[in-house]
């Protein structure tokens, strides 16, 4: 059962005038998924709020300018330089067994240490700026707020999005756990995204009495569907060959193992034994592409799994949202999801995987006076095939349940509320 913190919400819109840094690996123009996302929309939330907003980040190949007034959010691109082979001479075993994907680990360290510096020496020993407070997101930013809040004793927020462990399915980089792990330890508050989040952060050792949780937001002014005509949303369904009388599912996410993608194509047959008349849409990147196209082969599903890998811009995101009947996200791992929430925003049925470390399952209310979505088991794609075939068979129901997953939106989950309860956090660690 998820746990509702809608009554924790606040919903003022009172200046609140406090100087923040972010560290942010990802952030516009350089967004690849949830964390990019996430930092665009909270910093010009805060900044609107009447916050002073300072946003370090990354440089994408050194092509973006260094400084620059964005939204009202002051963001600056500390250039990076190649120190691979300089990293190499001291780096543990681990680190270096990454390959070709050292270098990432090298300008990750490199862009934590610059913007630091940049923070320290210039903006505030030279400028005479003052910040009250550091939130750092993941390990791409805890090293350079460790580093500030050393050296300016400003408090330091850790903002765990997601976990090495979590994103790996209990594998990964044992230096990536070390930096999450110390950096819970010396934060002064640890933000995370569900209760399924806090509960992973208990079992790896995080302090307890450090973790706040707040769920992360989406624009339900933006994510409407009153914006899309019902024309745009036929002409979308007849570019991938889908008639009214067709059913479609639509998954959105990167095409990695965690995003359970392969077995949301493993219960397609089980789906259209009942209804025939169905079509899944798959939309995104990764490394299982090819795997993909080979299972949709070796299970006949050619004429009725698209799948298109290739990034296209939120307006386009948000017409398939449009066009879909359901949306199936069936992710073994997902702090929380904010596809999910976009999906909901879009008064659409969600049917979310359920199991282990998953906010979806907090997002979405699968019983009930409120039912907006169902809940299932996202390692079995015969649970996944029920999950869909539930909503296919409610009738009426399914358009209440997509009514109620916008009206929970709007209550719960738009940048309005989760930027009131981030500064109602900031306030009980600024000194």
């Amino acid at each position: 059962m998820h746990r509702d913190t809608g009554s924790e919400h606040l919903t003022n819109t009172e200046k609140t005038n406090m100087k923040i840094a972010h560290f942010s690996w990802e952030f516009p123009p350089a967004i690849w998924g949830g964390l990019g996302t996430f930092a665009l929309e909270i910093t010009q939330k805060q900044a609107s709020k009447g916050n002073s907003v300072t946003v370090f980040a990354l440089n994408d190949e050194n092509k973006l300018n260094a400084s620059e007034k964005w939204n009202n959010v002051n963001v600056y691109r500390p250039k990076t330089l190649d120190l691979t082979s300089t990293l190499r001479l001291f780096s543990n075993k681990d680190v270096c067994s990454w390959g070709s994907n050292f270098k990432f680990f090298a300008d990750v360290m490199d862009y934590n240490i610059n913007s630091a510096s940049q923070l320290i020496n210039t903006l505030v020993r030279k400028n005479g700026r003052s910040f009250d407070i550091i939130d750092a997101h993941d390990w791409l930013g805890i090293v350079g707020g460790m580093i500030v809040k050393k050296k300016l004793g400003i408090p330091l927020v850790f903002h765990v999005h997601s976990t090495e462990s979590g994103r790996s399915v209990g594998g990964g980089s044992s230096t990536i756990k070390n930096i999450e792990f110390e950096g819970g330890q010396f934060a002064d508050c640890v933000i995370t995204v569900s209760y399924a989040m806090s509960d992973e952060l208990k079992r790896l050792g995080f302090p307890q009495e450090k973790v706040r949780v707040c769920w992360n937001g989406v624009d339900p002014n933006k994510y409407d569907p009153q914006r899309i005509s019902s024309e745009e949303r036929k002409y979308l369904r007849r570019r991938y060959g889908v008639e009214d009388n067709e059913n479609l599912l639509f998954f959105i996410g990167r095409l990695v193992t965690v995003k359970g993608v392969d077995n949301l194509v493993r219960a397609m047959p089980s789906i259209l034994g009942d209804f025939p008349n169905t079509k899944l849409i798959i939309l995104g990147i990764g490394d299982m592409e090819n795997q993909l196209r080979s299972l949709i082969d070796e299970l006949g599903l050619k004429e009725k799994v698209i799948l298109r890998t290739e990034f296209v811009s939120e307006e386009e995101r948000i017409l398939h949202y449009a066009a879909a009947d359901i949306v199936v996200l069936p992710s073994l791992y997902e702090p929380f999801g904010i596809v999910c929430t976009e999906a909901m925003s879009m008064a659409k049925p969600v049917v979310v995987g359920a199991r282990g470390t998953n906010g979806m399952r907090e997002q979405i209310v699968s019983s009930g006076d409120e039912q907006c979505g169902i809940h299932i088991n996202p390692f079995d794609p015969d649970d996944i095939a029920w999950g869909v075939k539930q909503v296919l068979n409610s009738g009426d129901r399914s358009i209440l349940m997509a009514k109620k997953a916008r009206e929970r939106v709007i209550e719960q989950f738009s940048w309005d509320v989760v930027t009131d309860k981030t500064l109602e956090i900031y306030k009980e660690f600024i000194k």
